[in-house]
């Protein structure tokens, strides 16, 4: 609450009252509506409500206008002298929290593996382990973790400005289309929206130069380095993202070589060649695999993303949660939970019909809960362990999960505000991979949680990419700059080079047209029917061991 009191005494008068008058004007149900109510009442006060909402109910009658479709208001404009008292802030609200487990009922972690790299003290050094494959190019895990382990930081939050009551919505994947970006853009990325007022112009420019710069690290084979089915799917996320599918003019080659890799690397029992010794490879290819086949509808993608949606629906624990490896343990990992969500929630908006996909997605609520404190934090693998630095991936799976109201989703969100996106001194051990997170779950909430964070994150990854001039050939001839992203300030945290980095970036600068906010809502006659487009480009596969064993 502090946070939200600080971002208003922060401007002007005049801006105050124009942020409220935009949040009254939102739909019913939205954030910025809600907050717009909250705060009125905080500036005017318990003395002067009576008279300022007569007066507005008033002129509200004067100027409501009325059909048989639809009901609109118009709130006219006048002058009003705002005396605000002095009163005190109103009283927090005792939110009903779950019981904080019992230490007999936390489940201790029971890995066989002995290769992670925060076993060893609270070092967020990485040491060798051993590929679970050996045609691996890298043999560390792929997934971040926490990275220290650190006691339980008990905080008091105050939920209520977090008003976000629908589900989270992958776009109409077959609808990413360049009027749609350019739409989502001004919308989300405009001062209104938080943004600099330009900020669409500039993140296309780096996502481009990403982009660009992917297609030039591209193997020959069609995979990204260094973890092959990792990079691959994280590479491929940015393409389909963006829009980007085997028809497009200047990614298109490189989209279908990439979808090749996977296709043709891809295991009898659904599981990929070349895979880090987590497995993080799994979750992350099988997601990609999913959008792609939501984009374009065919039945080669269809069979190898059902084969990969199965090893994870078969790897889910009876308690909803994953571990490594998509194994049977007693241990759930939230960091690799994450990918699992994504993978399962991308299948369902593809339409895939894999037997207990929907069960698997309910079951994966219970399983994210149980990671969670009762301070708003998620934990590694208990409520207990950890820096807190997962606490994004929790809330972005629950709000994925149409789980955005409940205490631990609105409690999470509330925690990370705390957190800074400030390149030259970053938050926690891998913040990349955490910010990758935090961006779209601030994003899913909206209203002036989702605004400050705009002002911060956009400029300083425009900032901090590294550009290389007249670097590539583009479709029309001419040399085109590229650009990446490394860690920031020298902290490694733990990532699997440049790649990964680069991709994580550009998917939260991709933010903007990739997902539905919570806060609004889409009929289904908004979402573009998932059928095959005759002009596709089909990817020629008859050669490939992956649909021809």
């Amino acid at each position: 609450m502090k946070y939200l009191m600080d971002l208003l005494e922060n401007v002007t008068l005049r801006e105050q009252w124009r942020r409220i008058v935009t949040g009254l004007r939102a739909p019913k149900n939205s954030g910025e509506r809600s907050y717009a109510i909250y705060m009125f009442m905080y500036m005017v006060g318990p003395s002067s409500i009576a008279l300022i909402g007569s007066l507005l109910i008033t002129c509200a009658a004067l100027f409501i206008k009325m059909d048989n479709r639809e009901r609109s208001y118009i709130i006219p404009t006048f002058p009003i002298e705002i005396i605000i008292p002095n009163i005190q802030k109103p009283e927090k609200t005792n939110w009903e929290t779950p019981e904080q487990p019992k230490e007999d009922d936390i489940f201790k972690q029971n890995d066989t593996i002995k290769d992670n790299p925060w076993t060893d003290s609270i070092s967020s050094r990485d040491r060798q382990t051993k590929s679970s494959d050996s045609s691996s190019d890298n043999p560390m895990p792929v997934g971040s973790m926490d990275g220290i382990i650190g006691s339980i930081r008990q905080t008091e939050v105050d939920l209520r400005p977090v008003m976000a009551p629908s589900l989270a919505v992958i776009k109409g994947l077959q609808g990413r289309t360049d009027e749609e970006r350019k739409l989502a853009l001004v919308k989300y990325g405009n001062k209104e929206g938080g943004g600099s007022g330009s900020s669409g112009d500039i993140t296309e420019g780096a996502v481009i130069n990403a982009l660009r710069w992917l297609k030039k690290e591209q193997r020959p084979d069609g995979a990204w380095n260094n973890t092959k089915p990792a990079m691959t799917g994280l590479a491929l996320l940015t393409y389909l993202a963006h829009g980007d599918t085997s028809a497009s003019k200047e990614f298109g080659t490189t989209v279908e070589n990439g979808i090749k890799w996977l296709l043709n690397n891809q295991e009898e029992d659904g599981r990929f060649k070349g895979r880090d010794a987590h497995d993080y490879s799994h979750p992350i290819a099988t997601y990609a695999l999913c959008e792609a086949y939501g984009m374009r509808k065919l039945p080669e993608l269809e069979i190898a993303a059902g084969k990969a949606v199965d090893v994870i629906i078969k790897g889910q624990h009876p308690n909803g949660g994953w571990d490594y490896n998509c194994k049977q343990s007693n241990r759930d990992d939230t960091s690799y939970m994450g990918w699992c969500v994504q993978a399962l929630k991308a299948a369902h908006i593809a339409k895939l019909e894999n037997e207990g996909l929907k069960q698997a997605l309910g079951k994966a609520l219970t399983g994210i809960k149980k990671n969670a404190d009762t301070a708003g934090r998620f934990g590694y693998t208990s409520p207990t362990d950890g820096n807190g630095g997962l606490t994004g991936v929790g809330v972005l799976c629950m709000q994925m999960l149409g789980a955005s109201r409940e205490t631990e989703a609105r409690k999470g969100i509330m925690w990370l505000q705390q957190v800074t996106f400030d390149w030259e001194k970053p938050w926690l051990t891998s913040p990349i991979y955490y910010w990758y997170y935090i961006t779209q779950a601030k994003f899913q909430a909206g209203g002036e949680i989702w605004n400050a964070w705009n002002r911060q994150f956009a400029v300083q990854l425009v900032k901090n990419q590294k550009v290389e001039k007249n670097a590539i050939k583009g479709p029309d001839g001419r040399m085109h700059d590229i650009g990446w992203w490394e860690p920031p300030a020298e902290i490694r945290g733990h990532t699997d080079g440049s790649v990964m980095d680069t991709t994580l970036c550009t998917l939260q600068l991709e933010v903007y047209y990739r997902y539905l906010p919570t806060f609004r809502t889409m009929e289904e006659n908004q979402i573009e029917k998932s059928e095959p487009d005759h002009n596709d480009i089909r990817i020629n596969l008859s050669s490939f061991s992956a649909i021809t064993r």
